[in-house]
């Protein structure tokens, strides 16, 4: 975990003589939790690794994946597709085409041939998404910049559960899994969506969708292996318990092996990660619905900086639907969730090294209506309450004060949606929520939804966003009091960060055969997080250093996307993104990284995906992309990781009936290569693999 805080030496002050010389050394804050994973029992018995050149039946793989998918996506024409309901932009179903957002859709088709082996990797087939492994376990996800190891302003959602950590108010990656034949669909949007989601929906919100266990019936097995990930292996039953209620059982366990250093060392970065869960559907009449799921997981993973980090958890999850028309319905979600963690934290020059260790308990209930009021308007509104019970043992060289907090989240939102003319809609709306550290939040949002032709949307927006402080904000001391000397803290006094979006978009089907979406945006933020010196500093004494909200700027862009049908059997989809950054520090104030620290972005990005069938039972599918020059904090001087093309490539073949045969390529064009981190002999190069897969389904 300590990695994904810090980089060896957050603090490098073992000869500190002067407020300039601690300047130079310092990191701040700015790489703070990296690992998680603990050894797992096999879920599966045995483990069987398949390095094998063996082709796959797109044929009939599409055919399966259509009969399990909920909206039958593999078979769908890219009309089709445009037509697919998506639920992130107004918490209800609603035609992609017709979404006043910018969301992008990765099917589980798509996953499938593909060959992707883990979420994070599924979410680089969003064409909105930026997406950058630091190291063999932890990915940098983000949309519209602000990039970091600590990357805060990105909502992520499983099935309607958050995968939210109050300590940074981000997400572990690395402790995000799942059976990705059952992922339905995940819906990316790439702009604030507060209003709806709250605080930390700032820059995007991703909504990862499973299949319902009526569509995951039967026997689905999975085994593979080859130089990264070395062996994984997972199964899946899925049966009925009474007339109209299903179920399903999963489990998974994966290996993956060390990348490597600038110097071609190994990184000592190895994890391996097992999980199982269960998901029962029922729908006893025409009006209600009812889901129950779960999961639980053990990670174990390698640590950089020496020893090992290791990660357990669950959760479970009840939804009540009611549905009284097409134009009504309510819903009910209720989960509880727990994650620990054990992590070693090297030393300092002020502090011995030591074991950090945080235990979280969440319990979230979401109620949320939604109706239609007279002929023009269309109404949703919820309330939600969150508590989390957070301990932690503190390791000499970091801790949190207090030790041990409880919170408090209560938000009400409502959003109505008023139709001016038949191809005109207004949707006004905003969130209310109330936090412990700041009090009272209000996310305000206006859309104009302007339908062109039954082909065609346009659509604007205006949105205010916040990002809740975290306890790396508010909690932190680096090292614990105890040991005199500290040398970075958390502020009480530090602010939600905020932000002011515009956003303009089109989105439409050309032709039968080619579709796209284009969104422009230009966000003006405030209040974000600076690290400043002690107020002692008067009296020559700089430390501790304090996080302060001294930054300010703007971010603009667009993100562009097509996707063409070449012909029957060949589809291309492509994207390329544009961002340009200013965030300075106010004047009169100051900021230790110089407004570096959280904008680790590449100003231009592009990607092209093709997918072939070559005979009725042979598909080969290819990813290009190709990542600019990115910005790197370097102590407050910026650094880079140099742009690079990469590509991946699966070919799969069904050779009879449920059996399926794969091999995957990924990162072809590099034996390693730099994806994220500062230049120097610590930084982790992502090494090419090569790995087999077999599937068998009945």
């Amino acid at each position: 975990m300590y990695g994904k805080w810090t980089q060896p030496g957050l603090v490098e002050t073992a000869s500190v003589t002067s407020r300039a010389r601690i300047r130079e050394r310092m990191r701040v804050y700015g790489r703070f939790y990296r690992g998680i994973v603990a050894p797992w029992q096999r879920v599966v018995i045995g483990l069987l690794a398949i390095p094998v050149f063996c082709p796959m039946n797109t044929a009939h793989a599409a055919d399966a994946l259509a009969d399990s998918s909920d909206h039958a996506l593999a078979d769908l024409s890219l009309e089709e597709l445009m037509n697919i309901n998506v639920t992130s932009v107004a918490k209800r179903p609603e035609k992609l085409l017709d979404a006043p957002a910018a969301v992008q859709v990765v099917t589980s088709d798509e996953i499938h041939l593909s060959g992707v082996s883990s979420i994070p990797q599924a979410l680089e087939l969003a064409g909105n998404l930026d997406v950058a492994q630091k190291n063999s376990h932890d990915w940098i996800i983000s949309a519209r910049g602000f990039s970091s190891d600590v990357a805060n302003k990105l909502l992520v959602l499983m099935d309607g559960r958050t995968l939210y950590t109050p300590l940074f108010s981000g997400v572990f990656w690395d402790r995000q899994d799942y059976l990705l034949d059952d992922i339905d669909r995940i819906e990316a949007v790439a702009g604030p969506g507060g209003t709806l989601w709250g605080a930390n929906a700032v820059n995007g919100v991703i909504n990862i969708t499973s299949k319902s266990a009526k569509n995951t019936q039967g026997t689905y097995m999975e085994a593979g292996g080859g130089t990264n990930p070395k062996d994984f292996v997972g199964a899946r039953y899925g049966g009925t318990l009474a007339p109209d209620v299903y179920f399903r059982v999963y489990g998974k366990y994966g290996e993956h092996d060390s990348d490597v250093l600038t110097n071609g060392t190994r990184a000592n970065d190895a994890w391996s990660m097992g999980q199982g869960g269960f998901r029962i559907d029922a729908q006893p009449g025409s009006e209600d619905s009812f889901t129950f799921q779960g999961d639980y997981y053990q990670n174990r993973e390698g640590v950089i900086t020496g020893g090992n980090s290791t990660t357990s958890g669950g959760n479970v999850l009840g939804r009540w639907t009611r549905t009284m028309s097409e134009k009504s319905d309510m819903s009910l979600q209720v989960y509880y969730d727990r994650t620990d963690l054990v992590d070693p934290i090297p030393g300092q020059a002020f502090a011995p090294a030591g074991v950090l260790k945080d235990s979280l308990d969440t319990i979230d209930v979401d109620f949320q209506d939604h109706f239609q009021l007279g002929n023009r308007n269309r109404v949703i509104w919820g309330l939600g309450y969150r508590f989390t019970h957070d301990v932690v043992e503190n390791a000499p060289a970091l801790a949190f004060f207090p030790p041990t907090l409880d919170q408090n989240l209560f938000s009400v939102f409502v959003q109505d949606e008023l139709s001016l003319r038949d191809n005109l809609v207004l949707t006004l709306g905003t969130k209310v929520e109330h936090n412990d550290y700041t009090g009272f939040e209000v996310e305000p949002s206006a859309r104009l939804q302007w339908s062109l032709t039954n082909q065609q949307t346009l659509w604007a927006a205006v949105s205010r966003a916040v990002r809740a402080p975290s306890r790396i904000d508010h909690d932190l001391s680096e090292p614990a009091p105890a040991y005199v000397i500290v040398i970075l803290k958390g502020s009480q006094n530090f602010e939600s960060e905020t932000l002011l979006a515009y956003e303009l978009g089109y989105r439409a089907q050309l032709t039968s055969s080619v579709n796209g979406s284009l969104s422009l945006f230009y966000n003006d933020y405030d209040h974000l997080r600076s690290t400043s010196l002690s107020p002692l500093d008067i009296f020559h004494l700089p430390l501790p250093f304090f996080f302060q909200n001294n930054l300010e700027g703007h971010t603009d862009g667009f993100e562009l996307s097509a996707s063409v049908q070449v012909r029957d059997g060949w589809r291309l989809r492509g994207s390329y993104r544009l961002l340009a950054e200013d965030i300075r520090v106010k004047p009169g104030q100051m900021d230790l990284n110089n407004a570096l620290n959280e904008t680790n972005d590449p100003k231009n990005q592009f990607s092209v995906h093709s997918s072939i069938d070559f005979t009725h039972d042979v598909n080969f599918d290819t990813g290009l992309r190709w990542e600019g020059t990115r910005k790197i904090n370097n102590s407050g001087v910026p650094a880079t990781v140099p742009s690079y093309f990469e590509m991946d490539a699966r070919l799969g073949w069904s050779i009879s009936g449920p059996l399926e045969f794969s091999i995957v390529g990924e990162n072809l064009l590099h034996a390693h290569h730099p994806e994220y981190g500062d230049p120097g002999p610590t930084r982790v190069e992502i090494n090419r693999t090569v790995y087999g897969k077999i599937v068998w389904r009945m």
